[in-house]
């Protein structure tokens, strides 16, 4: 069974082993709208995919810029419609990636948007996962490149299936219309890219500064852990400043401060992790907001802003233990 995060805090101080990144489908700002997620329902087989037909973009038509998308035309495919509208030459996006995406959605027969990120001014970051989204964006974006628009429309069998979504306003037998700009890709190999900031405090640990997507070293030094929480650049990005409501995209390894013994780490499951900063162990939240997307972050935890003396059963924690960790902001969500 694969391993679980151990990050994820829980009312009266208790801790679980339940993973935040489990959930791969992220808690983006846009969790109140018809965002793209999947509902529980089995999975249909593939679908064909075929170059239309699909709605002109009339306005917005450039990269980034929110589009205006005309009605359809007739009869929709019963297929998946699937047309590179603006080529990228970016990073390649595999099935199991998360991305960031600027989208729209509207419904074929009535041109009425659903939903769209334009407006929120935050792109989604999302797993194109089976479960996580719905199946006709992991068919439709798969081998994209970073950089490109892809407009495509979804019969109900590979959106929101003979249901519908009630609180959109699509109904079961509703073909939808996307138009998605797809800005970055994130998988196990990704890292922070920032820039180096020196490590000169000998009391605190160093973090190796590798960008290979491998996990980065972390040297604790002899010597008592500090009795406050410290989280400091390792890499400086230049991204957005996290806040203290958001949900981010990480990497990262957990280290005890007694010994350097390593309990957790996104790397050895090969596997990002997503999570919202109020759902962490306080030294997670209170270290983590004001960085910048793009960074890698030293955070040193004491036992009253992690575990104290309930660590989670089989973690290999012990009670009233300081924790030591490397994290990469990969994505703001």
């Amino acid at each position: 069974m694969r391993r679980r995060s151990l990050l994820i805090a829980v009312p009266a101080g208790l801790a679980t082993l339940a993973a935040c990144g489990d959930d791969s489908g992220s808690s983006s700002d846009a969790s109140d709208s018809a965002s793209p997620q999947a509902s529980a329902t089995s999975a249909p087989p593939p679908p064909k995919i075929v170059d239309g037909p699909l709605p002109a973009i009339t306005a917005g038509t450039k990269f980034g810029e929110k589009p205006t998308v005309a009605k359809g035309s007739g009869e929709p495919s019963k297929d998946l419609a699937v047309k590179t509208v603006v080529a990228g030459g970016g990073k390649a996006v595999a099935e199991g990636d998360f991305i960031a995406a600027d989208y729209l959605g509207q419904i074929w027969q009535s041109a009425k948007v659903f939903d769209n990120s334009y407006d929120r001014k935050t792109p989604i970051v999302i797993q194109l996962a089976q479960g996580s989204i719905i199946d006709g964006w992991r068919y439709a974006l798969t081998g994209k490149k970073t950089g490109s628009r892809v407009e495509f429309s979804v019969p109900p069998t590979w959106g929101y299936g003979e249901q519908g979504s009630e609180q959109a306003g699509i109904k079961g037998d509703d073909t939808l219309v996307f138009v998605v700009d797809v800005q970055d890709t994130f998988n196990a190999k990704s890292s922070a890219r920032g820039k180096k900031v020196p490590q000169d405090d000998a009391a605190l640990p160093k973090v190796g500064t590798n960008t290979d997507g491998k996990a980065p070293s972390i040297e604790v030094p002899d010597g008592d852990a500090p009795k406050k929480l410290v989280a400091e650049y390792v890499l400086e990005g230049d991204g957005a400043e996290v806040e203290a409501q958001n949900s981010v995209l990480v990497q990262y390894k957990g280290v005890l401060w007694d010994g350097g013994k390593e309990f957790d780490s996104t790397y050895a499951r090969k596997q990002l992790t997503s999570f919202s900063l109020q759902q962490v162990v306080k030294g997670w939240s209170q270290g983590l907001t004001g960085k910048k997307v793009g960074s890698r972050v030293l955070i040193v935890i004491p036992p009253d802003l992690g575990y104290g003396d309930n660590p989670p059963e089989g973690s290999g924690i012990e009670k009233d233990s300081t924790l030591v960790f490397s994290v990469d902001i990969l994505a703001k969500m």
